[in-house]
């Protein structure tokens, strides 16, 4: 059924910038109530500062909780990694190993794709680090010999995986002239798997979020559709279409969208903010290997528009299911 652009619309309470039947192209009509929409669906929202404000903060803080979430995960990403996620692997060598041995074995192990770095440290320098430390520098005067064997640190590449860096280990224990290997595998392969379930929950939450938000939206719109029943139905005997009717609410749900979108950034750029300060002070214990991790611009930026194509859609779904009824 054609539209008809009314000369007062009972739905918003607003004076149609036109009167009468528009004289212009349809294309121009159509362009003209979407703008007229737009605007009349958010002089209505803001008409009520209170009830738009509670629904805009509910549908912002279900927004929210994942970016918060996906930050504290990316953070104790970050701390793991600092706190040794690809720790060095230590590689004993027997005592019977000399330095070419030591640097022969070294070669193989950087010449293999996990590998990031090998450091060959000789018996000297560990006699010397031992002496350092309080309470070995009086037994050490008493050997006749150094009885330390050289050991490799063997730094895995960051993107290495836990099943890659087990083999590397694996390998290395079956080497020649390997005495032993001290790998903290096991808490490697703990915090990998923590990571994988922090990374499924999180879309699960934002999974059962985007659809609280959807809920919001549409019981909104519903009561509001349920509230104009009569006169949705007269404008509706009088020859408007249901996309002439439900095109105001369709723009309400995207201002909501927007709307909750904008704040809820809002909300996680003050969570990064209260993380900012305590990491910084962790880091300093860390000698600065620990920086607070920020989420991406691009990602702050996504979340207005999708919260907005939300919005519309749970008007959309809602509004079509409620005019039918009205009809």
């Amino acid at each position: 059924m054609q539209e008809l652009p009314l000369n007062e619309s009972p739905l918003l309470g607003e004076s149609h910038p036109r009167g009468g039947r528009s004289r212009a192209r349809p294309v121009a009509s159509w362009r003209e109530h979407h703008g007229w929409s737009a605007l009349a669906s958010l002089r209505r929202l803001m008409s009520r500062p209170v009830g738009t404000l509670l629904t805009v903060a509910v549908m912002a803080i279900a927004l929210a909780l994942p970016l918060t979430f996906y930050l504290l995960l990316g953070n104790v990403q970050k701390m793991g990694e600092a706190l040794g996620q690809n720790q060095t692997v230590s590689v004993f060598l027997q005592p019977t190993q000399g330095g070419s041995a030591a640097e022969l074995t070294a070669k193989k192990l950087r010449d293999r794709a996990e590998v990031a770095s090998v450091t060959v440290r000789t018996p000297q320098q560990g006699l010397d680090e031992l002496a350092r430390m309080q309470g070995f520098s009086g037994a050490l005067h008493t050997l006749d010999s150094n009885p330390l064997p050289y050991v490799l640190e063997v730094l895995p590449r960051p993107d290495a995986g836990a099943d890659a860096v087990e083999r590397l280990v694996a390998d290395m224990r079956g080497m020649q002239g390997v005495d032993q290997v001290q790998d903290g595998g096991a808490w490697r392969q703990r915090l990998e798997a923590l990571l994988g379930v922090g990374r499924r929950a999180v879309l699960v939450l934002a999974a059962l979020l985007v659809i609280a938000v959807l809920l919001v939206v549409g019981n909104t719109v519903r009561v509001d559709i349920a509230g104009r029943s009569e006169e949705i139905g007269v404008l509706m005997l009088v020859g408007a279409s249901r996309a002439f009717v439900r095109r105001p609410y369709l723009y309400a749900g995207i201002w909501y969208g927007l709307f909750s979108g904008l704040l809820a950034v809002g909300f996680a750029v003050l969570v990064e903010l209260a993380l900012a300060e305590p990491v910084a002070r962790l880091g300093q214990v860390y000698a600065g290997k620990l920086q607070v991790d920020v989420l991406p611009p691009w990602l702050l930026a996504a979340v207005p528009v999708a919260a907005a194509v939300l919005g519309w859609l749970g008007a959309r779904l809602v509004s079509a299911w409620q005019l039918r009824k009205v009809a």
